[in-house]
């Protein structure tokens, strides 16, 4: 049954100028990548592993940007409170 099939393929594409082959093609390229799935490749999530070994982190960096987004951490509450209140 498939052989029939791929027969009557290859007489069809036999029947068509060559000029119109390029089109031809892309159109059983596009029709063979959408009909049969691919496979997806899995990363290696690990591969990243280790890159930062021994590398020395600068504390203040992480203090300063903790207090750029949290700002009434670095303060008392109360105080924080009264100051947000009164900003609005």
């Amino acid at each position: 049954m498939q052989s029939t099939y791929k027969e009557k393929i290859l007489k069809e594409i036999e029947s068509i100028p060559n000029d119109r082959m390029p089109k031809l093609y892309r159109v059983i390229h596009l029709l063979v990548s959408e009909l049969i799935p691919q496979t997806k490749k899995t990363g290696n999530r690990g591969s990243l592993k280790g890159v930062w070994k021994g590398s020395q982190v600068d504390e203040s960096l992480f203090i300063e940007a903790k207090k750029s987004l949290f700002p009434y951490e670095s303060q008392d509450w109360p105080e924080a409170a009264a100051v947000y209140v009164l900003k609005k």
